[in-house]
């Protein structure tokens, strides 16, 4: 029985990546600060051929909530196959002279430290068992910059570089470290940045945008690769976008 961790897991690419890998018949084990959704979304995964799911509550940005996840995922499990660090979020669109450090402070706990604490935390299980995956949720922020970004750009610029030097730490085990870079992809994203409904539903107006599946997808397809092949990164875009500035609107 192969096991995945996630993070982030209670909507969006998270939850897609969950259905993916319960589909595949993996077991899953899924955190969320939102855990009543997790626990409303484990009887489809169950039914969808998840041999078995773990739901529990988990803050990325709290220390100690990490490491009570992590407790309860080792409790439950002999081993850890994957962990899909997806937790993440933009918080704003204000220029830096306007930003604000409530958002700033939001983007770079989540983004960058929660990813790195997650890891931390279980990369240990998987030296020791000597096997393991470590899928990074990354972005084409990671890669370009745009106005009224900086933070957010930033935030996935450490995100490229933490999988990077993790890839060079860990060369000479098995294990493995991968980075899905997507452009825009319609979930929640946009309305927790902006907070607006019908700001958030402009953002994909006049466009096609990937959808969490899309993203599942190239997860799925890293994490089976045989274990001679690592693929360091995807970056993966709509038709519709060629860079994070230049995105083709069909006419309303």
């Amino acid at each position: 029985m192969k096991v995945a961790v996630i993070t982030g897991a209670s909507s969006g690419i998270g939850e897609a990546c969950a259905e993916a890998f319960a589909q595949a018949g993996w077991a899953l084990a899924l955190g969320a600060r939102r855990e009543a959704r997790l626990v409303e979304l484990a009887p489809k995964l169950r039914q969808l051929g998840s041999p078995e799911v773990m739901t529990t509550a988990l803050d990325v940005t709290d220390e100690a909530s990490v490491e009570a996840f992590a407790q309860k995922v080792e409790g439950r499990f002999a081993g850890i196959d994957v962990l899909v660090n997806n937790a993440g979020l933009a918080a704003g669109l204000d220029p830096v002279v306007d930003g604000k450090d409530s958002d700033w402070r939001a983007m770079l706990e989540t983004n960058v430290y929660g990813l790195l604490r997650t890891t931390r935390r279980f990369l240990p299980r998987m030296i020791k068992q000597g096997k393991g995956h470590i899928v990074n949720m990354g972005s084409i922020a990671g890669f370009q910059t745009y106005a009224n970004g900086a933070v957010y750009a930033g935030t996935k610029h450490a995100v490229k570089a933490i999988t990077g030097a993790l890839r060079l730490e860990l060369n000479g085990t098995p294990l493995r470290v991968s980075e899905i870079d997507p452009g825009a992809v319609e979930t929640e994203f946009s309305i927790v940045r902006l907070k607006d409904q019908t700001k958030a539903d402009a953002v994909y107006q006049g466009m096609t945008p990937l959808t969490g599946k899309d993203i599942a997808d190239c997860v799925l397809f890293v994490v089976t690769r045989p274990a001679h092949v690592n693929i360091d990164h995807i970056v993966i875009m709509p038709t519709d976008q060629a860079s994070v500035y230049k995105t083709h609107r069909r006419p309303s």
